[in-house]
Parts: structure tokens; sequence; C-alpha cells
């Protein structure tokens, strides 16, 4: 019995590109004592695995060694067990890679619930929802009545960062790049206002829902959204930087905004990433879960086929063309 897994055998220079990787074909190994053999069913294509592939070692994860499996997260079931936490049987769900079977000592490993779909597991209680929540409520710490922005906001993080607001009591903007995009996010996310940012009359349009300017900022992309959102931002306002998906995959990164700026409106800026934060994955989850029973967050997720398709499918993220959250089903 085999399993096929895709290794990151050469650095991205600007764009990723096919020649990065490498799929192999291996033997299912068995556990050791203490550890679990994981049958992938589903994996999460993400942003945040453009810098795992960088050789920047001052980061805030790792980069994924050269020969190493692509680093991903995903859902499967424990197959063959030697560790107690997960017999065999549970659904789990962890960083355990561009692969169809992983080995674990369970460190990585949380059990989720099997009655839930897996598209809803990675969409909300995933990746996306635990750094949507965190940003919003750790970082922004929202108050009815102001007004929250956010960038790539039909992208999975977006889309639940302004729910989350919504149901807050909060004016939300959405900031994408699609008119499909900006139609769902106000027609079926209730979101106050999309824009999108490809439009000549992006800042007129800016001004015009925000007239009582921007209390509350979470920036996912950079790019030339960013500093006309900043100009209209309050004094005291507050910045949650998540990403820069616009500057990722280039030589150098656009200039930001102006110090000056940030002093005169004397705002609050503050860059996070979840691996800080991964000890409240169960708080996190727990609070997730239950706003996805209540019907207070809706997600949509665009999935591909079978991991062949998974490198290609990166590059969905950083062109576009993704609808929702993007998921590898196996």
């Amino acid at each position: 019995m085999s399993y096929r897994s895709i290794k990151l055998v050469k650095r991205p220079e600007l764009e990723i590109t096919e020649d990065l990787f490498d799929m192999v074909t291996q033997a299912i190994p068995q556990p050791s004592e203490g550890e679990v053999l994981v049958k992938l069913t589903h994996l999460s294509l993400d942003p945040a695995m453009r810098g795992w592939m960088s050789p920047d070692e001052n980061s805030y994860i790792p980069p994924v060694k050269l020969g190493d499996t692509m680093r991903a997260s995903g859902i499967g079931e424990v197959v063959a067990s030697e560790n107690d936490k997960f017999p065999v049987g549970s659904r789990v769900m962890g960083l355990m890679g561009l692969t169809e079977y992983a080995l674990s000592n369970g460190d990585n490993l949380n059990q989720i619930p099997k009655e839930l779909p897996a598209e809803a597991i990675l969409s909300v209680i995933a990746l996306p929802g635990i750094t949507a929540y965190h940003g919003v409520f750790e970082v922004l710490k929202p108050e009815a009545g102001q007004t929250l922005i956010v960038t790539a906001a039909a992208g999975s993080v977006g889309s639940l960062v302004g729910q989350m607001a919504k149901n807050k009591g909060l004016t939300v903007i959405g900031v994408a790049g699609s008119d499909e995009k900006c139609q769902w996010l106000t027609s079926e996310l209730g979101f106050d206002h999309a824009i999108n940012y490809k439009d000549a009359d992006f800042v007129e349009q800016l001004h015009n829902a925000t007239p009582n300017g921007i209390d509350l900022f979470f920036e996912n992309t950079g790019g030339t959204a960013q500093g006309p959102i900043f100009d209209r931002m309050n004094p005291h306002g507050r910045i949650a930087v998540c990403g820069l998906i616009a500057d990722y995959q280039k030589a150098e990164p656009a200039p930001g905004p102006s110090w000056v700026g940030i002093i005169k409106r004397r705002l609050t800026i503050q860059g996070f990433t979840m691996p800080d934060h991964f000890h409240r994955i169960p708080e996190y989850g727990q609070a997730l879960g239950g706003m996805l029973t209540k019907g207070e967050l809706k997600y949509r997720a665009h999935t591909l086929k079978g991991l062949e398709n998974a490198t290609s499918g990166i590059n969905m993220l950083f062109e576009g063309k993704n609808q929702g959250k993007l998921i590898v089903e196996l």
C-alpha cells in the first residue's frame, strides 16, 4: 500500500511555480508508540503557504525545509493508533501537510465532531475562523456603532470578520476584487457596503460609504486600497494587520502609510499571526461552532479534487479566482 505527498524542493523567487514541488509515492507507514496514522480527506489552501515556502528564518514560524512535505492544514481520520488520546476512527484536524497520509504524535492534532461537514470546519472552525475571531475580538475589540472595513472581504477570513462585526452592531464595509464578490457580501452576508477596489472611482465610493470615517480596519491585502482606507481612519482607530497578499509575490513590498498619519490620528496598529495563539484553538473553536450552529456565520467553499491539483490551486488565491474557502478534497 502506498500514498502520495508533495515535497517542497525549491524556494520561490517571486511566483509559485510547479517546479517548486515534487509529487512522491511512498509506502504507508505504521505508527510507533505514541503515534497515530491519519488518512487525510480534505486539505486547506491558504495565502500563508507562500510565506512558509520562503527562506526567511526570522518569521513567526520556521520555513518548510527543502525536501519536506509542504505544510498545510487538513482534516482526516485516524486509521491506526498507538496513542490513547486518538483511537482509531477519531476525526482530527491539524497541520499535516499536502499528503494523503500523515504520521503524528498527536501534539498538532485536535479532535473534531464527525457530524460537521468538512467544508464548514475548514471554512469556519479552522484557520480562517480562528484568525478572524482573534483579529476581531482580541485585536480590534469592536463596539456597537463603530465602522469597520475589511480587505479581501470575500475571502475565507474577511467574510467571517465582516459577519462577526455585523453581529456586534457595527457598520461594515467590505473591499473585494470583483462585482460578483461585492454582490455576495451585501446580498448574502449583510455587509452595509462592498466596494470593488479595481473601480476607477474607488476613493469616491469609499468616502460615500464612510461618512463618519473608519474606526476599525482589518487589513488582509495591502495594495491600492490601503492608502485611501488609511486616510479615512478616525482618531484613536485600530488596525489589525493580518496579511498583505498583494506584496507576497513582489521583489519589494509597496511603501506603507506615513507614520505622520499614525501620530496625528493616534492610531493603534497591530500585526498578528495565529501560531502565537494556537493554544486557544479549543476555546475559539467552541465559540465559532456556537456561532455556526446559531446560523450567525455563512460561508462558501471552493473545492478542488485530488492532491495533484493542490499546488496549482495555491495560485488561485493570489489571482483572486477562488470563490470562497479553497479546499482540496482527496
